[in-house]
């Protein structure tokens, strides 16, 4: 029989995966147990998933990774023995751990170094089980082992242990990991005869003798998760010689003493992955055998002379149309994943900020099960922070601002998530302040952005707020009030095809929307001919379509266009001039005219024909042209011709070049300034 090999570096990415979600729950652990020091299944809770990461680690021989969370995981033995009180010092202790071990796993995934602050952190951890360290009651504390001990482990598995998935080698990674291995030994009696044995069944026992300093309850916690597959059975013996106090366990894979293995410092070369519920993948089977049948419906049809050939190709054909559109849809749930991802990063930093601005915050997060594609949420990721911190830092007040507005002195933020018409929206809103107009336009007056006799709605005057380098903040602290954040927050969110609205009201609050497509792979889009050409206009910003009247056409001071739509003004963007079409329609009564809206404000577009509404698959310009003004892609319609996709956001910049009398063409941003 060959052996057979694992390539254990093929599993790192899963890994890497693993340990950020059970760092997730670690840190919303700790935050938990702010509000309640005394509850044990959320101190439970955060053991095993600090357990996890050690016992992950030394399989893969990450020592630094397995090292520190040896150290942490002992502090939190103490916490769920009784014998640690949970203090405000272990909670910053604990929290900088968090930070400290996600730095050594992302040092592992990029082969990098380790952060420099982690024997420092580690060295804190240390002082909670060093002797003389804070008890909850000094008889509770005798109760852990004052040294080193002689155990004799025996860990029997149950015969279906490995057909249900468990690995026995793995428990004995764990164990190694508490101490010193003296000795190992099988027991074999339960072997069946050669004919007799099943490939699936674990027939063997193990005995292990070892030295180590960890309670009973640590060693029975490396069977935590496999204890009804397994029994562990511990004798001790007189106490034994142990290596000094200060050194670190060993780890689990003795073969590999590098900090790194080899893989782990191309790990993040590899191709990205994404886990899929088992139903998805069972459904796109289905889905294939509906389509592999309907081809076979349309070759049965063309070769058949019978009369009902064409009634039965079209059916084929429907059949076809019908089971494709329901594969994309398909296709595209599998990439969907829940915002979760990202929400759960931002307790932690609302507790931080709150903390060094002297602010009482609660955040309330309502709909982190809302889907979106997976491309688009890390890019969220910023967009959502600036929000956030600058809800706590500028929106909210002081607590004894708040109690002499007859407010709660505790300040609420509220992160919202849903689906709406095929988008998702986001909602960042706190009850604060809000915003402070008239502080706004005399800040956009004094950068000359406008100026004093501007005639503006409190709408186009709160839009200021998005400017590069923007603020009203009377100081500037290492939190904001730099004007850097909030104009961040609009360029990420309009490069994932999205748009960004505010709402506020003078001491209620302030609420800031996000609509987001749902992926960026597919297009919901309205087609529109502009010469000989064909342009797609993305359906999430189009208001309304028309053939506008004489009357409704005017000329504004520096020779600009507008068009009147129900009493508001609305400045025309004539699309043949912004891509060069020298046989487009230039008169707008036998034209049509697109309003679509970007960031509150409507742009008229003006075009020769609306073709109609449609899905288009998105295919990116940059491979070959870098970025394109004005287009943010190309599709391939129906006929085999390529489409240009519009980019609205930079057709809203065009209009205010043309709005102030410079020459659009000229004034179209350049790379550089939309990255």
């Amino acid at each position: 029989m060959s052996e057979v090999k694992i390539d254990l570096e093929s599993f790192l990415s899963t890994f890497f995966e693993e340990a950020e979600e059970h760092l997730s729950t670690f840190e919303r652990g700790l935050l938990e147990l702010e509000e309640n020091p005394g509850d044990r299944e959320v101190i439970g809770q955060i053991f095993r998933s600090a357990h996890s990461i050690k016992g992950a680690s030394g399989t893969f021989g990450l020592t630094d990774v397995m090292t520190f969370t040896h150290a942490l995981e002992t502090v939190l033995d103490r916490l769920r023995a009784g014998t640690l009180a949970y203090s405000g010092d272990v909670a910053k202790v604990l929290l900088a751990s968090v930070d400290i071990l996600r730095a050594l796993v992302d040092a592992a995934r990029n082969g990098s170094a380790p952060p420099s602050r982690a024997a420092e952190v580690r060295g804190e951890l240390e002082r909670f089980f060093a002797p003389g360290a804070a008890v909850v009651q000094a008889a509770t504390s005798s109760a852990a082992p004052t040294g080193p001990r002689a155990v004799k482990v025996r860990f029997a598995p149950k015969l279906e242990f490995m057909s249900r998935g468990s690995d026995p080698l793995a428990v004995l990674r764990d164990l190694a990991s508490l101490g010193e291995i003296t000795s190992r030994a099988l027991d074999t009696s339960a072997l069946p005869d050669l004919v007799e044995l099943d490939p699936e069944t674990f027939y063997v026992t193990f005995d292990v003798a070892m030295t180590t300093s960890a309670s009973d309850s640590e060693l029975r916690e490396v069977v935590a998760f496999v204890d009804d597959l397994c029994t562990l059975e511990l004798r001790h013996e007189e106490p034994a010689a142990s290596p000094a106090p200060s050194e670190a366990p060993r780890p689990a894979v003795e073969t590999a003493n590098a900090t790194t293995p080899t893989g782990a410092a191309h790990a993040n070369n590899a191709a990205p992955t994404i886990r899929v519920a088992t139903d998805k993948v069972d459904k796109l089977l289905d889905l294939v055998s509906e389509l592999v049948i309907a081809q076979a419906m349309i070759v049965e049809a063309t070769r058949s002379p019978s009369t009902d050939a064409t009634t039965r190709l079209n059916d084929a054909l429907s059949a076809m149309d019908r089971h494709t559109r329901e594969l994309q849809e398909r296709v595209m749930s599998i990439r969907m994943v829940p915002l979760a991802s990202v929400f759960r990063r931002l307790p932690r930093m609302v507790r931080d900020v709150a903390t060094s601005v002297g602010k009482k915050v609660k955040l309330v997060v309502e709909g982190e099960g809302t889907e979106i594609d997976k491309s688009m949420v890390e890019q969220l990721a910023d967009p959502l922070t600036h929000l956030v911190r600058n809800a706590i830092d500028h929106g909210l007040e002081s607590p004894d601002e708040r109690r002499a507005a007859g407010k709660n002195e505790e300040g609420t933020i509220l992160l919202r998530a849903f689906h709406q018409g095929g988008n998702v929206v986001i909602e960042v809103s706190d009850d604060g302040r809000g915003l402070n107009t008239d502080a706004i336009r005399a800040k956009a007056e004094r950068l000359g952005l406008i100026g004093p006799e501007a005639v503006l709605t409190d709408d186009q005057i709160h839009d200021f707020v998005f400017h590069p380098g923007f603020s009203t903040a009377a100081k500037v602290s290492d939190i904001s009030g730099r004007g850097v954040g909030m104009d961040v927050v609009k360029r990420n969110v309009e490069a994932l095809n999205g748009s960004l609205g505010l709402t506020t009201e003078r001491g209620r609050g302030m609420r800031v929307r996000l609509r987001l497509p749902l992926t960026l792979a597919i297009l919901d889009g309205l087609a529109v001919r502009v010469g000989a050409q064909t342009y797609v206009v993305p359906l999430l910003s189009v208001v309304e379509s028309f053939r506008p009247t004489r009357s409704q056409l005017r000329g504004v001071f520096g020779a600009s266009e507008v068009i009147d739509v129900r009493g508001k003004s609305v400045p025309v963007v004539r699309l043949h001039e912004i891509v060069g079409a020298t046989d487009a329609e230039r008169d707008p009564t036998c034209a049509l005219v697109c309003i679509v809206e970007s960031n509150g404000a409507d742009l008229a577009l003006l075009v020769d024909d609306v073709i109609g509404q449609a899905q288009f698959v998105v295919k990116s310009l940059e491979v070959n042209f870098r970025k394109v003004d004005a287009l943010m892609g190309a599709t391939i319609l129906g006929d085999g011709r390529v489409a240009m996709i519009v980019d609205v956001p930079s057709l809203a910049r065009v209009a205010s070049f043309s709005s102030r009398g410079v020459d659009p063409a000229a004034r179209i941003p350049a790379a550089a300034e939309v990255r």
